[in-house]
């Protein structure tokens, strides 16, 4: 089989850790919304989710001063406003208003829950040492929610400059025998 080089600033594409998603937060400024896509599990009891957020986003300090935000998980139906609310900034737009998102209180953090996503997580910062050097959060989900409509939501998935692709099959393979 024939290989070629490969720029290591696409490596990021091809391992894209999970689902685009939206976070919000609830700063001075209000409620905002941004999209992202560097978010990884950490660890599963209790959920621990590490995630990247740019220090130039308008989110950045709302998260790390508040230290909670939700993570919204959204479905392909909403990738056109996936794609809109991460080409603005919240200093200048309200995108919940601008992008027809509605946002739902949540229980447990300040920040929004967004209605239109199959999935919402609250979440709270659990480490914020590597966040100076790396903008890498680390978030503990203190309360997750799942929409009943979905069945088999399919999730965006970033690939780089404009590219994504849809999560499609499920595949069902047997554990290993114990």
């Amino acid at each position: 089989m024939a290989r070629r080089s490969y720029p290591p600033a696409k490596v990021y594409g091809l391992l894209e850790p999970g689902p685009v998603a939206l976070l919000t937060t609830a700063g001075k400024a209000g409620p905002n919304v941004m999209t992202m896509s560097w978010l990884t599990m950490m660890e599963f009891e209790p959920p621990l989710i590490g995630c990247v957020v740019s220090g130039r986003n308008f989110s950045f300090e709302a998260l790390r001063k508040t230290k909670q935000g939700v993570i919204a998980i959204p479905t392909v139906e909403l990738a056109d406003q996936v794609v809109a609310v991460g080409n603005c900034s919240g200093c200048e737009v309200d995108k919940f208003a601008e992008f027809d998102l509605t946002p739902l209180p949540a229980e447990q953090v300040a920040a929004p829950l967004v209605k239109e996503c199959y999935a919402n997580l609250e979440c709270r910062v659990a480490d914020g040492r590597l966040v100076n050097q790396y903008n890498f959060f680390i978030l503990d989900v203190l309360k997750a929610w799942v929409g009943t409509a979905w069945k088999d939501p399919r999730t965006l998935h970033h690939r780089g400059k404009g590219r994504f692709f849809v999560a499609g099959e499920t595949v069902k393979l047997k554990p290993k025998a114990k």
